[in-house]
């Protein structure tokens, strides 16, 4: 059974989040899908990733630029699942057909913005009655994640 989170942002940007969970992902020994909405959406998190933090070196490459099957985190608007990867993230609204080919897939969308929030919950209902285990995260005052539902 694949778990489905979601990830509502409401103190940070997806630019500072997103990093940290991908680390994460990569210390569980998974590989990574980030699937944006827009090819310029994956410019931007290409030289995020390059750049986020100095001390720290996120192996990734798009499916514009590179082999996408030896990417450990593959940046794409396509749906594929090119490198094999036990979890995707879905970004910018993404859409995903066939989610049990994942260990986990994560839906991250901006609070503060009326059009992602309302597909979000749109996608949450179409989840929620499903056999796999649904999650949601908040953002506190402070920026920590908790669960809400």
């Amino acid at each position: 059974m694949t778990e489905i989170l979601f990830y509502h942002l409401e103190q940070s940007t997806l630019e500072r989040v997103l990093p940290e969970l991908l680390e994460k992902s990569l210390e569980r020994g998974w590989n990574v899908i980030v699937q944006a909405g827009s090819e310029e959406r994956v410019d931007a998190l290409d030289a995020v990733l390059w750049t986020f933090r100095e001390d720290a070196f996120l192996p990734h490459g798009t499916d514009q630029n590179s082999d996408p099957q030896s990417q450990p985190i593959l940046l794409t608007t396509g749906t594929a699942n090119q490198n094999n990867a036990q979890i995707r993230f879905l970004v910018d609204g993404a859409e995903i057909d066939d989610v049990d080919q994942y260990v986990r897939v994560v839906f991250m969308f901006d609070g503060r913005d009326p059009d992602p929030l309302a597909r979000a919950r749109e996608q949450w209902k179409a989840f929620k009655n499903t056999d796999h285990k649904v999650t949601y995260w908040s953002q506190n005052e402070t920026g920590k994640w908790e669960q809400k539902a």
